[in-house]
């Protein structure tokens, strides 16, 4: 029988269709609900369990351009009155939380300013904006502040500001070094933007830099891949995060796909991306990098740390701040509301502005940092016996030994190692480890 050509064909195992890969919460977003959003109060009026860490998110959503792939909440057509206008919000809102028992007398470990594009703010609209939340939550014991910046932004006078404010990681969005890839998939910078970005950042003598870079953008080839790995030797950032491309379902890309009937997403399948990328970490241990997660790669572990993610994959109070922010607070994960207008409206009225939330159980905390923590590549089982009596070994047995016979990890006395392979489809392994109830293929 002769295929109908209007009826899109099955996808292969290997084909990259919609949907979200990377797994960054647990339980998953389709589990919080508006119901839970009174354990948000509760979550804030408790006391703070003891050594848990605080960090503050703040999102800003504010973007020349949105990229075709991007699933983020973001907004293009914003003045600077509106801009200003949310940026105050977002200050009463810390002004609100920063009241509550659970931050009374504790100052944040690590900050980070995620977008959007926080370097799409003016330099004094940054000095403003950081003056003030550090009036309410000092930052003079903070071992990271995070801070990521869109290449063509950050003209010498921007990142001058970036440092004076006290950014010790910047974060270049990169994504590819080719000015046609960068134009297709939307972004708004082009390679000359990079190069010059990177060269004054550089010049500001930032503690740490580090550069995205997005493998399987739509008409990546081989010979631009390897290029991009080149490209990004030569710059030498301390830090390489490399993503797998993914087409979540509200991005340009899959809006395209649904109009033209297409099941596939028209870039690179997984095998091809995490090959992609495991040659590109081959190149990069060459040239004196070592592998610190399935996404990244660090010029000097010893200097180098990423302080956001490894203090919230150990079960870090984070308050997110800004519209669509999560937080991860007393055991409580919750969004905020994800359109601007109804955000600036509920703090207007004086009420935090939750959409959503989950009261994680103990058994529920143990797996979120088990699998988190999976994604770094290892996992030591003191950990998990010290903070949660939970015995990994044991708990997850037949998890563990059949990802082991697929040579995925190995399983020793104390810990589990991943492999390679393992390590660049993590996302991928981490669903066996749910509990029952979680096991959905609506991973958003």
């Amino acid at each position: 029988m002769n295929h109908d050509p209007t009826t899109p064909a099955v996808p292969a195992k290997s084909d990259t269709v919609a949907g979200n890969y990377f797994i960054s919460n647990y339980p998953p977003f389709s589990f919080w609900s508006e119901d839970q959003k009174i354990e948000v109060e509760v979550a804030l009026n408790s006391e703070p369990a003891p050594d848990t860490k605080l960090g503050v998110y703040h999102h800003i959503p504010f973007c020349r351009k949105r990229c075709h792939f991007c699933y983020f909440r973001v907004y293009t057509d914003k003045n600077a009155k509106e801009i200003q206008t949310y940026l105050d919000a977002t200050i009463a809102e810390l002004k609100s939380i920063a009241e509550r028992p659970l931050l009374q007398g504790r100052k944040p470990h690590f900050i980070y300013f995620g977008g959007g594009t926080p370097s799409y703010l003016s330099a004094k609209q940054l000095h403003e904006l950081t003056d003030r939340l550090k009036a309410i939550l000092p930052w003079d014991q903070a071992e990271e502040v995070a801070f990521e910046g869109e290449p063509g932004t950050l003209n010498a006078a921007k990142l001058a500001a970036i440092k004076q404010v006290g950014v010790t990681r910047l974060s270049l969005g990169i994504e590819h070094f080719d000015d046609h890839v960068l134009e297709i998939n939307g972004r708004a910078h082009r390679s000359g933007e990079v190069y010059a970005a990177y060269e004054r950042a550089r010049a500001e003598n930032f503690s740490q830099i580090n550069i995205d870079l997005i493998a399987g953008m739509v008409e990546e080839t081989e010979a631009l891949w390897q290029r991009n790995i080149e490209e990004t030797i030569k710059l030498r950032p301390d830090s390489v995060t490399i993503y797998q491309m993914e087409v979540p379902y509200n991005t340009t890309i899959y809006k395209e796909m649904k109009a033209e009937g297409k099941l596939v997403a028209p870039v690179a399948d997984w095998m091809t991306k995490r090959r992609w990328v495991k040659e590109a970490f081959a190149a990069l241990e060459s040239a004196g990098y070592t592998i610190g997660s399935g996404y990244t790669a660090v010029l000097n572990p010893k200097r180098t740390k990423f302080v956001y993610r490894d203090e919230l994959w150990s079960g870090a109070d984070l308050i997110g701040l800004g519209v669509a922010s999560f937080s991860h607070a007393a055991g409580v994960h919750y969004q905020n509301l994800t359109e601007i207008d109804p955000y600036l409206a509920v703090l207007k009225a004086g009420e935090l502005p939750i959409k959503r939330a989950f009261r994680t159980s103990p058994e529920e905390r143990m797996i979120r940092e088990f699998i988190l923590q999976m994604k770094l590549g290892h996992v030591e089982f003191a950990y998990f016996i010290d903070k949660f009596g939970v015995d990994i070994s044991q708990r997850f047995a037949g998890q563990l030994d059949h990802l082991a016979a697929e040579g995925l990890l190995t399983v020793s006395d104390t810990g589990v190692r991943l492999s390679r392979d393992g390590l660049l489809c993590v996302d991928t392994l981490l669903h066996e480890f749910f509990l029952q109830q979680h096991r959905t293929s609506q991973i958003v």
